[in-house]
C-alpha cells in the first residue's frame, strides 16, 4: 500500500489539481467518492480525493465521509488540508476573501459522524492500535489543527491573499440552502461563514488522530445578511462561478503549504485518543 502522508480533499468545481496514478481503496465503510490520485510534489508523496466524486454525483448529505477519511489514514496520510466554498455571514467578509476556520457549529441531523459507534469493525478492529470497539469521546476544543492554520495563514499572507485568521463556520445538512430566517440568525450569532461539508469530516479526521485544517473560500453572502441591498438568493451556479475563479489561488497555497511543511508534527492532534477512551 502507498505511503502519503499530506492527504488533499478538494472541494466544488477543484478536481483537477495534480497529475499521478489513481487508485481504489477499499474500506469497511464502503467506497470512498472516488478513485485516490497518488502524487507527488516537493519531494513528498500526496494523495488527493474529490469529495464529491469527479463527476460531483454525491450532494452534501451523502458524501461517504466515514469512508473517505479511513481511506486516507490507510493509505498513511497525517495532514489533510481540506478546501470548501462558503457563504458569508458576515458584511466584512467579502466573496472571493479566504477564512481559515478556529471553530464550527454543528447544524447537521443525518450525518454519521464516529467511527466510534461500539461496534468491533471486522478485520479492522484494531487496525492502528485504535480499538473501534471501545466507547471514545474525543475532545474538539480545537477542532482544526493549530498548527496547520498558522502555516496556513501564514502561506496566504506571503502569497497577499485576503484571509481572516479565524472564523466560525456553522455546518448546515444541505443540500438545501438556508432560509432568510435561518441565515439572519446565523449571522446574529456572530458566525462568520456557512457550509455543508466542513462536518463531519473535521471530527473524523480528529478520531484517527489526523491534522485537520480547511480553507473556506468564500463565494457569496448569505441570504440572511443585512445591511447590503445587493445581496440576493444564491444559486448553485453562482457558487461554482466564483469557487473556480480562485482555484489558482487554492492551488498555489496548498502547493506552497507542502513545500514548508515540517516533517514532525509538534501538535497534539496525533494524541486525540490519549485520554478519551472510556
Amino acid at each position: 500500500m502507498v505511503k502519503a502522508s499530506i492527504g488533499i480533499i478538494g472541494g466544488s468545481g477543484f478536481y483537477e489539481f495534480l497529475k499521478g496514478k489513481e487508485m481504489v481503496v477499499s474500506t469497511p465503510y464502503g467506497k470512498p467518492s472516488d478513485k485516490i490520485l497518488i502524487s507527488e510534489y516537493a519531494g513528498r508523496k500526496i494523495v488527493f480525493l474529490p469529495r464529491h466524486g469527479k463527476k460531483h454525483q454525491y450532494p452534501p448529505h451523502k458524501i461517504p465521509y466515514r469512508a473517505n477519511i479511513w481511506a486516507l489514514k490507510k493509505l498513511g496520510c497525517q495532514r489533510i488540508i481540506a478546501p470548501t466554498a462558503v457563504g458569508s455571514l458576515q458584511p466584512k467578509i467579502q466573496p472571493g476573501h479566504f477564512v481559515i476556520c478556529d471553530q464550527f457549529v454543528d447544524r447537521t441531523k443525518n450525518c454519521q459522524d464516529t467511527f466510534f459507534d461500539g461496534k468491533i469493525i471486522p478485520a479492522f478492529g484494531r487496525m492502528w492500535d485504535i480499538d473501534f470497539g471501545r466507547v471514545t469521546h474525543i475532545s474538539v476544543a480545537e477542532p482544526y489543527c493549530p498548527e496547520l492554520r498558522k502555516l496556513t495563514i501564514k502561506t496566504c499572507q506571503k502569497l497577499k491573499i485576503p484571509v481572516h485568521q479565524t472564523g466560525t463556520a456553522v455546518i448546515i445538512e444541505g443540500p438545501r440552502f438556508s432560509t432568510l430566517s435561518e441565515s439572519r440568525w446565523f449571522s446574529k450569532m456572530g458566525w462568520q461563514v456557512i457550509n455543508m461539508t466542513q462536518y463531519p469530516e473535521v471530527v473524523l479526521a480528529r478520531e484517527l488522530e489526523m491534522c485537520y485544517v480547511n480553507i473556506s473560500l468564500v463565494t457569496d453572502y448569505d441570504v440572511g445578511l443585512e445591511g447590503n441591498k445587493k445581496i440576493k438568493p444564491v444559486t448553485a451556479q453562482d457558487v461554482l462561478k466564483i469557487f473556480r475563479q480562485n482555484n489558482e489561488k487554492v492551488k498555489k497555497i496548498i502547493l506552497e503549504m507542502i513545500k514548508i511543511l515540517p516533517s514532525q508534527r509538534e501538535c497534539q492532534c496525533g494524541q486525540a485518543l490519549k485520554n478519551a477512551v472510556v
